[in-house]
């Protein structure tokens, strides 16, 4: 009896940590307001709180750029460890379990989100605070914000399954990806692997507001296809009134042959459904039509439209005598007879010949039936993370062609299966690095390296001198152009360096790519970049994508074909479209350029 009480006692005391340890798991912690003076101090109000700009600038007596919040280059020493900076020498290891959480946003055009996470337990009595930043994949965009604990505090062990929360990152812009990067503070300089970044994609408008109040996500769901004769109707549901779709259009393609049908309802007659006809389609084919509002970055809807054989009525018959009923028979025999015995001649002549030369007419039968064989290709499965791309140019050329190289580099990552790697994309860590060592490091990790040529790479602009009037506009231009042209001219001359290192040592050259929008010329790849594969995009979109990922587009009997990344297919896709726009936008630019220079010659 004493036995079995003394047992549960002990289960009893050894579980209350596991209780404990579960109640520190289930409270969230948000940040608090607390001022710098109470976070050195260690005030015992000063748990967890939250760092402004105005605590930057009250503290370091200059303003953080806005773009950043309140995150500063070492934070930890700079906020914390100006008396004992021995608070700050210890490394913590990146957090664990990080993910985001949407909240309300009332906004309809743009998404609110919170990030949580777990510290982790390598080095939590060290721990000082956390670094939460946010960069739009495919801009420029960036948000950070800074969270200190009070300088006195020491987490225990069990602290690491505590769930802290960021503050709401609004006015994210919908259906767009993001990356959200977590650090523990203190932050080694070399801090690669003391962070955990995520990306993650907002609510499209029809997720977060429905589906009726979206114009651009919205698209017919209920469609009825019926067929009279040669004629086929379809009859599919309109677009609320509020959104001010006034015209559809259809279109539908089949044995390489497309139609396409405008639709313009009228909605006096029906407000809710509409029906159009298509006609001149062929008997006994098969379909595939697409449906949407006309207008630009629309959803399609997909649907098949099967066109029946037609029974045709019966000729009437005719009266005939009885000796042409007799005659009538027995010479449809003759000729079925005179038939057969030509069919057996005619094929049995070619047999014979294949015979002759050793070929085998059932092999060849059955290649003349098969044709060319589309095949389903799997990527090769040895790679445990998708390549790794860094993508060089040259901002010479103006946004417009930044603005292209951006847009290549969210299509490139959203449907190639790639991880892109982008000075604009981090320029966190440009900033803290330096652009041209960001690069070099960039050029050692990276599995691929492509350079974007255009007219501005081989140029070399000299720096701006401050003369006069004009002092401010340089130092503008500068600002937007200048650190990454010097950075990417470097950056080319560096990449030249390995490839002709690479090509005197027999080496392979395939980590190394030269690219040209449409609206540049062959003549702009340098020449440090000649002896390397170079593509046209968006035409080789094909190529590119066999290069990084190692597959072969043709073979014997077959082809591999990805309807994503086709010439005429990636333009269908909202990331290819906006694409070929940025490029097209860009050759304008470009013509605009030079066109006075054209002029005055």
């Amino acid at each position: 009896m004493w036995k079995t009480v003394l047992v549960l006692y002990q289960l009893l005391v050894l579980g209350r940590p596991l209780w404990a340890q579960d109640d520190v798991a289930a409270a969230a912690i948000t940040p608090q307001d607390c001022t710098l003076e109470c976070i050195q101090q260690g005030g015992p109000g000063c748990e967890y709180c939250r760092i402004t700009r105005a605590d930057v600038k009250s503290t370091l007596g200059f303003n953080s750029n806005e773009a950043f919040g309140s995150c500063i280059p070492w934070p930890c020493f700079e906020l914390l460890g100006g008396n004992d900076p021995k608070i700050c020498q210890h490394y913590v290891q990146a957090p664990n379990d990080v993910k985001i959480e949407f909240v309300h946003d009332p906004d309809p055009k743009s998404d609110t989100i919170v990030v949580s996470w777990k510290p982790s337990y390598y080095g939590i009595a060290f721990l000082r605070g956390f670094q939460v930043s946010l960069q739009a994949l495919g801009g420029s965009s960036v948000a950070c914000q800074l969270f200190l604990f009070h300088r006195n505090l020491s987490l225990p062990a069990s602290h690491a399954q505590r769930v802290y929360k960021s503050d709401p990152f609004p006015r994210l812009s919908l259906a767009s990806q993001y990356a959200v990067t977590v650090m523990a503070l203190p932050v080694p300089e070399e801090w690669e692997r003391f962070y955990h970044s995520k990306i993650f994609s907002t609510r499209s408008c029809g997720e977060k507001n429905g589906l009726e109040q979206c114009k651009k996500d919205w698209y017919p769901k209920h469609i009825e296809v019926q067929q009279t004769g040669t004629v086929v109707t379809v009859t599919f549901n309109l677009a609320p009134p509020n959104l001010g779709i006034r015209s559809y259009f259809s279109l539908c393609y089949a044995n390489g042959i497309k139609k396409y049908t405008e639709i313009t309802p009228n909605s006096s007659k029906n407000k809710t459904h509409h029906s159009y006809q298509m006609n001149d389609l062929q008997e006994g084919t098969n379909y595939t039509c697409e449906i949407a509002a006309n207008e630009m970055d629309a959803v399609r809807k997909t649907f098949n439209v099967q066109v029946m054989h037609i029974q045709k009525d019966p000729a009437t018959p005719l009266s005939v005598s009885p000796s042409w009923a007799l005659a009538l028979p027995l010479g449809l025999a003759v000729v079925a007879i005179f038939v057969v015995l030509l069919t057996v001649l005619t094929t049995r002549k070619p047999k014979l010949w294949m015979k002759k030369l050793h070929i085998k007419p059932d092999i060849a039968m059955e290649h003349h039936e098969s044709g060319t064989q589309e095949e389903v290709v799997s990527l090769p499965r040895n790679r445990l993370t998708p390549p790794r791309l860094l993508i060089c140019y040259s901002s010479y050329d103006g946004p417009s062609h930044v603005k292209a190289v951006m847009q290549l580099g969210a299509f490139i990552q959203q449907h190639m299966a790639t991880q892109v790697c982008l000075d604009l994309w981090d320029s966190l860590s440009v900033s803290e690095e330096g652009s041209m060592a960001w690069h070099c490091r960039q050029i050692h990790e990276s599995d691929f390296v492509m350079v974007i040529c255009s007219q501005g790479l081989n140029h070399r602009p000299e720096p701006p001198q401050p003369e006069g009037h004009d002092e401010d506009e340089e130092e503008n231009r500068g600002l937007h152009f200048g650190s990454n042209n010097f950075s990417s001219d470097a950056a080319v001359h560096l990449i030249g360096e390995e490839v002709g290192r690479a090509k005197a040592r027999g080496q392979d050259l395939s980590k190394y790519m030269a690219a040209i929008f449409e609206y540049s010329e062959e003549t702009d790849i340098p020449t440090e970049l000649r002896l390397v594969s170079h593509y046209m995009l968006t035409s080789d979109l094909p190529l590119l994508f066999s290069h990084l990922h190692g597959v072969a587009l043709h073979r014997p009997g077959g082809y591999l074909r990805i309807n994503h990344i086709s010439e005429e297919g990636f333009a269908k896709l909202p990331a290819g479209a906006t694409l070929q726009w940025a490029i097209y936008e860009a050759g304008m630019a470009m013509k605009k350029r030079h066109h006075p220079l054209e002029g005055g010659d």
